[in-house]
């Protein structure tokens, strides 16, 4: 499902999404539309802008986050014309912190890896902007004065969704390097290890925001 008020961007994403074989059940331009049409469609996957009508601020990121307490599974991935570290974290704290992303529309360049964040947002990944990301370690520059220049490189690759294997081939190194590269920023972050690369993004950001994790 899409949310987006300009009209020309809305019929857009449709046709874009409808090119990669995502079902676009319901298309709407307002925040009270969003959540009529979540409840009538009960789709997998919520597409929205943040500053929607009616008041044009925040109404289409505040519809999402309730919207998830009532459909946990709801994927929801937030475009913006800004960074938001607060929007952001919302999102991230809301249902059960999987199944989310927050990109900037003017930096979504290339559509084909658009259409496949938004099915690894759907099979429970997390999607976040590098300059979200760089906007949340700038936030908490002091927790993170112990990390290495590389960690905080990986960390942030980490926080944008990607595997060890994906972070290795954009390093240029192994992943056995990028894995010890994970256990050091765990430890020093005081985040126990674990496998699942999604669980991991949420525990780093969680930490960023200053809450528990």
């Amino acid at each position: 499902m899409l949310a987006e008020d300009e009209v020309l961007l809305r019929e857009g994403l449709v046709a874009l999404l409808t090119r990669f074989g995502f079902e676009v059940v319901a298309a709407v331009g307002s925040a009270p539309a969003l959540r009529d049409a979540v409840g009538a469609y009960r789709p997998d996957l919520l597409v929205t802008d943040i500053r929607m009508p009616p008041d044009h601020r925040d109404d289409g990121l505040r519809a999402a986050v309730a919207l998830r307490a009532h459909h946990p599974t709801l994927a929801v991935v937030v475009l913006s014309q800004y960074v938001q570290s607060e929007y952001a974290s919302a999102l991230l704290d809301s249902g059960d912190g999987r199944r989310v992303g927050y990109l900037l529309k003017d930096r979504v360049a290339d559509v084909a890896e658009f259409a496949a964040t938004l099915r690894r947002v759907v099979g429970g990944g997390t999607a976040v902007d590098p300059d979200v990301v760089r906007h949340l370690l700038r936030r908490t520059r002091d927790p993170l004065a112990t990390l290495t220049a590389r960690e905080r490189t990986v960390l942030a690759l980490l926080a944008e969704g990607h595997s060890n294997a994906a972070i290795a081939a954009k390093l240029h190194v192994t992943e056995a390097a990028v894995g010890k590269h994970v256990g050091n920023i765990l430890a020093k972050l005081d985040l126990p290890p674990s496998d699942d690369t999604n669980r991991r993004v949420l525990a780093v950001l969680a930490y960023l925001r200053g809450t528990p994790t």
